[in-house]
């Protein structure tokens, strides 16, 4: 992820009946990459993630160059079941979308269940500093209640 993208709002949009969401358009244009790609990833429960494409595959496939390499090695012979477990995490956790209009979201079929909303709902959309967000929004409040009290610690460890 590049060092000039910092990304951060939250918005309210509503899903419509063909599982679209218009994004903010400085959102959008943050999280698609030069051939008009982005990258949708299911994050948890509940959230889904928009990240450039070209960025997301770089940082997956440095991971998955690791892993190959340990596997050769005889490194994971004992832990075949967590390979297999990564293996389908790997093979449902993303997807190559393009943005209409540079900015409308279509939710495919296995991420709209992932997010847990319907036609006509509400999700938020929030900047998450290198991605962009979309959450149900009981999820996100469950989140921000979490989280929220962490704040002052969390923002000095990481601007000290």
């Amino acid at each position: 992820m590049s060092g000039e993208t910092f990304i951060t709002g939250e918005v309210k949009r509503t899903v419509d009946d063909r599982f679209r969401i218009s994004l903010p358009v400085e959102m959008a244009q943050a999280i698609t990459d030069e051939s008009g790609e982005t990258m949708l990833t299911k994050e948890r429960a509940g959230c889904l993630s928009l990240w450039k494409a070209e960025d997301w595959q770089a940082r997956q496939q440095q991971g998955v160059d690791l892993i190959k390499q340990k596997i050769q090695a005889h490194r994971l012979e004992n832990r075949w079941d967590e390979v297999q477990r990564l293996g389908r995490l790997l093979s449902t956790r993303n997807r190559t979308i393009q943005l209409a209009n540079r900015s409308r979201c279509t939710i495919p079929e296995g991420f709209r269940e992932f997010l847990g909303v319907q036609p006509n709902q509400d999700v938020m959309i929030i900047g998450a500093v290198i991605c962009v967000e979309i959450w149900n929004p009981e999820a996100w409040q469950n989140l921000l209640e979490q989280d929220m009290p962490e704040f002052g610690t969390l923002f000095k460890d990481l601007s000290g």
